[in-house]
């Protein structure tokens, strides 16, 4: 049986700490669930806590890198995909994700939402920035998921899977 795939999208540089923590603990929860993790890969910000997190409850986590090596990849990627894509590989992130979850906010988050919503895929928004909730709601409509904690972001996952 194939595994379920949960995409987690957020900045790198210029994260804030309440994202990365929030970050962690998604990893964390997206573990205890028997779902794999697939991020954008890097070490920094909310991609490396988030598998970080994955890893501290035993789970498995894909990262689909930007540059052609491993030289930026976090030391909690099981699995890393090189791409030598930069941004382009953000089309990879939410194609092969079953939910995506933007955890806090950067213009690459904010590419990867609007490719999510493009391809039809559900996004749950995890951050403070209420421009960023009414603009992802209103182009995005019931595409979009806005929650407060990891914990609902995964309750919301089960809902829009179906488990």
């Amino acid at each position: 049986m194939q595994k379920i795939v949960i995409g987690v999208m957020g900045p790198g540089v210029g994260s804030r700490e309440a994202d990365k923590q929030n970050a962690f603990e998604l990893g964390k929860l997206i573990a205890a669930q028997g779902w794999v993790l697939l991020s954008g890969g890097r070490g920094e910000g909310v991609m490396d806590a988030v598998n970080k997190g994955a890893k501290s409850a035993g789970g498995l986590t894909v990262g689909v890198i930007p540059t052609g090596d491993n030289a930026s990849t976090s030391e909690a990627v099981d699995i890393s995909i090189i791409t030598s894509m930069g941004s382009a590989r953000n089309n990879i992130n939410i194609l092969s994700s079953a939910v995506v979850i933007a955890c806090g906010m950067g213009s690459g988050t904010a590419s990867e939402i609007a490719l999510a919503i493009k391809a039809k895929k559900s996004v749950i928004l995890l951050n403070d920035s209420q421009t960023s909730k009414d603009f992802f709601k209103e182009i995005g409509g019931n595409l979009i998921h806005i929650v407060q904690t990891p914990a609902e972001a995964i309750k919301v996952c089960h809902a829009i899977l179906g488990s």
